[in-house]
């Protein structure tokens, strides 16, 4: 398995924003992971994301990786990866 951070990212109070990164082997199985970094909160959920992805060519994959900030105050936060046969 490998593990990295793709991106830092920041969503404002109540918003959604979606971000894309792209040129990923397709035969590799990823999974993300939305992971706030601040403000802490040791309480309810401040994150939710959606992932979704399309093959740009035969052997490449582009990722599209929505966050929705459910919190009244802006929350920062990396998109993490695990390539799990990489």
């Amino acid at each position: 398995m490998r593990f990295g951070v793709q991106f830092n990212g920041t969503v404002a109070a109540g918003q959604t924003r979606r971000w894309f990164t792209h040129s990923w082997n397709a035969a590799n199985n990823v999974v993300w992971m939305i992971v706030p970094t601040g403000p802490p909160v040791d309480g309810n959920q401040q994150l939710e994301w959606k992932v979704q992805n399309t093959r740009q060519t035969a052997t490449l994959v582009k990722w599209f990786i929505e966050v929705k900030n459910v919190t009244n105050v802006p929350v920062n936060f990396e998109a993490r990866y695990a390539v799990l046969n990489g």
